[in-house]
């Protein structure tokens, strides 16, 4: 049987439910999810295999009009990857309409020749009567070269889109392993997942103003243990004096809630250790940005 493969970008606006697709197409936890915006900082390579294809998934950081020195490298991230894939999942929610948003992404691919298939995501949260006249008016604005409404969170059309994009697919070699689902490495993947705690147990300014660096990963043999130390790197003191909390309380339930997701991940027993750093204004220093992870 001949195999096909590629590259798929999921781009569209901040917090569409891109990383809840990848997520829910790899049937493994690999981007963080939060119902906060900006949430993907870096791009996120999800592989799914089926017996005749190998689709490479690329989730991005939202696309928006940004100002912040943070913000305009995640913009970077999404954007460049229009000339590198095979296909390109334009996401949209179906609750908010054609948001100023969308319309701002749909201006990036105006020069793009790799085929857009738009993603009507959401569409569990408005009635069925409303669902063909928003497509109709997305039509109108890009040629796309299909339209396909789904869930991300229960699934819902989920198996035409992997139809979809399979037909689109060029043959090809395949390109990773059959038991690999993604190339990040497992440090990159537990800083994400400390991160997403941040941004679940905290509020206003914090999470956007939260890197995450693990610093130490050490696995004690026969023990099935890993020792894991990381470093939570925050702008200013009065943040670093939230995330702690009082007695510690606020670190100690974020290493709670992350070290569950960490032990699951890696299926072993996990002993991890939070600091909390300042690194004044960091975001904004490109010479910071990279020390932190962002190059």
């Amino acid at each position: 049987m001949e195999l096909k493969s590629g590259f798929i970008s999921i781009i569209g606006n901040t917090n569409v439910g891109k990383s809840t697709l990848l997520n829910y197409v790899l049937g493994e936890k690999i981007a963080i999810v939060s119902d906060k915006p900006q949430t993907t900082r870096n791009r996120i390579l999800g592989i799914k295999n089926n017996p005749n294809a190998q689709m490479i998934f690329l989730d991005t950081p939202g696309i928006h009009k940004a100002k912040p020195q943070l913000n305009r490298y995640m913009v970077k991230e999404a954007i460049k990857t229009y000339s590198d894939v095979d296909i390109i999942l334009l996401l949209v929610q179906a609750n908010t309409g054609i948001a100023d948003g969308d319309r701002f992404v749909i201006e990036t691919l105006e020069k793009v020749k790799t085929p857009v298939i738009l993603v009507v995501n959401k569409i569990d949260l408005i009635r069925k009567e409303s669902l063909l006249p928003l497509i109709d008016e997305f039509s109108k604005l890009y040629d796309f070269k299909s339209i396909i409404p789904i869930s991300a969170l229960s699934g819902q059309g989920v198996d035409l889109l992997i139809k979809e994009i399979e037909g689109l697919l060029p043959l090809g070699p395949k390109y990773f392993p059959e038991e690999m689902i993604t190339d990040l490495p497992e440090r990159f993947i537990v800083a994400e997942i400390i991160r997403e705690k941040i941004f679940h147990l905290t509020s206003q300014e914090i999470p956007y103003s939260v890197a995450v660096v693990v610093n130490d990963f050490k696995e004690r043999d026969g023990v099935n243990t890993i020792f894991i130390r990381a470093a939570i790197h925050v702008e200013k003191p009065s943040q670093k004096g939230i995330l702690i909390g009082k007695k510690g309380s606020m670190l100690k339930r974020i290493g709670q809630m992350a070290r569950t997701d960490i032990e699951n991940l890696l299926d072993a027993k996990v002993y991890l250790e939070l600091l909390v750093r300042v690194e004044k204004d960091w975001s904004k220093d490109i010479k910071a940005l990279r020390k932190l992870g962002y190059r």
